[in-house]
């Protein structure tokens, strides 16, 4: 047996059947887990429907304290053969990671059944799915880390399972090594810029360069004194950080943050987004790419910083759509640098989930990318339906929305021919998508 204290802290959730407001007491129970629920949660049956037990497995049987449809799992009574010890010491209490204790083999297959049950509701499941593929490499080069004084010191780390508490970090293996080791030395930073009261936000990034720091949350550099300043210079410079930021306005720049995507090199703006690990824009860019191969001309929408669309230039004219003015700016310098290697890279500011690109303006296009927000771009999709586009590449980190849109693209005629999860979340319940259609 197994005891399991440490790593059962689930989130609070309400009770089903109780009043609004009143909180339900607790009862011991002994639960079997049937399944893993698709935000990583483990199920078993309850009275009124399922109970979400964190941090346990399929198959295993296990004591818990059960309030209406949550469980903390006390003791695991009966291990399934697929637990293995987590790597990290703040697993259980930290929300980063939910399935550290799940092997990757099941843990892998469990992702691309998301994707299979979530194309099987819209009546898609014919649809061929590939096995995940691994896109882990060295770890995430992209990290959002909480700052805070604790008991008069200041802490980083990660938001607490289930709650708004900080739980401060000494390791992070999901982590690329030299952004694990900068992110342990940011305190004093932090300290320059905190407020008083309440947290910033560091957002950090691993680039070809060295690591980039956007704030958030720590008010407009102008607002620092002198001191604080010149303190900061120094510090920007003994850790080797490429860039500081607040705020989006830059404090420091020791050097720029340079990225390669292809042939291009790239200069993202503070703050931008970016696939959180360098294989796996490397594999998403890959298959992509492979679904428009053959095009003359792309249209990239949610292009972002050019993630597709300088690769895509390589061999099409290119028109990346996106409604961040700074991304689309360091997506055009990055396409007009790269000279002769990149075919023409034209860039348009539009915010696609309001004023989607219409069939009409797609008319001189013969294939499209499209990577939207974790809601998707139905209305979006129903342009392209509608548009001559042939050759369509949607990349997406939610399963059911991708299955929504891909609904609305297959009842016009699109084939979904290939449909990859990429998994660059290590240990979360979050898959990344790429389904290759065609007409």
């Amino acid at each position: 047996m197994k005891r399991m204290n440490r790593l059962s802290r689930g989130r609070p959730g309400n009770a089903r059947g109780a009043k609004s407001g009143a909180v339900s007491a607790s009862e011991e129970r002994i639960l079997a887990i049937e399944a893993m629920g698709a935000r990583g949660d483990s199920t078993a049956k309850g009275d009124d429907g399922p109970i979400y037990a964190p941090f346990a497995l399929p198959g295993e049987q296990v004591r818990a304290r059960v309030s209406g449809g949550r469980a903390e799992v006390v003791e695991v009574l009966t291990a399934s053969p697929e637990r293995q010890a987590p790597v990290c010491r703040h697993f259980g209490r930290c929300g980063g990671c939910q399935l550290q204790h799940w092997q990757d083999g099941p843990y892998l297959a469990w992702k691309r059944a998301q994707v299979v049950s979530a194309l099987e509701r819209v009546s898609l499941g014919g649809a061929v799915v590939d096995e995940t593929v691994p896109a882990w490499g060295e770890g995430r080069r992209r990290a959002a880390f909480h700052a805070a004084r604790v008991g008069g010191q200041v802490r980083i780390g990660f938001i607490e399972r289930g709650g708004a508490k900080l739980t401060p970090i000494a390791q992070c293996p999901v982590l690329a090594p030299a952004l694990e080791a900068m992110a342990l030395k940011l305190a004093p930073l932090a300290d320059q810029v905190l407020p008083q009261r309440g947290e910033i936000t560091l957002h950090c990034l691993l680039t070809d360069s060295g690591v980039d720091v956007s704030v958030k949350g720590g008010g407009r550099p102008q607002a620092l004194h002198r001191a604080a300043l010149e303190t900061l210079s120094v510090m920007v410079h003994e850790l080797g950080l490429t860039r500081l930021s607040m705020d989006g306005d830059v404090v420091i720049a020791r050097d720029m943050p340079r990225l390669r995507m292809g042939r291009a090199i790239v200069a993202p703006p503070p703050g931008a987004f970016l696939q959180p690990t360098a294989l796996g824009e490397e594999t998403l860019a890959r298959l992509a790419i492979d679904a428009i191969a053959g095009a003359d001309r792309v249209i990239d929408l949610f292009s972002g910083i050019g993630t597709f669309s300088l690769r895509a230039a390589e061999f099409a004219e290119v028109l990346a759509a996106e409604g961040d003015e700074d991304m689309l700016i360091a997506l055009k310098a990055a396409a007009d640098g790269a000279g002769g290697a990149l075919k023409k890279v034209e860039t348009l500011r539009r915010d696609l989930l309001r004023t989607p690109l219409s069939s009409l303006e797609m008319k001189k296009f013969d294939a499209a990318i499209i990577d939207p927000p974790r809601s998707g771009a139905r209305l979006q999709a129903e342009q392209i339906a509608r548009s001559p586009i042939r050759k369509l590449a949607y990349v997406s980190c939610d399963p059911m929305s991708f299955a929504r849109d891909v609904k609305v693209l297959v009842e016009h005629g699109f084939s979904l021919t290939r449909t990859t999860p990429v998994d660059q979340f290590r240990w979360s319940p979050h898959v990344e998508i790429v389904g290759a259609l065609s007409r």
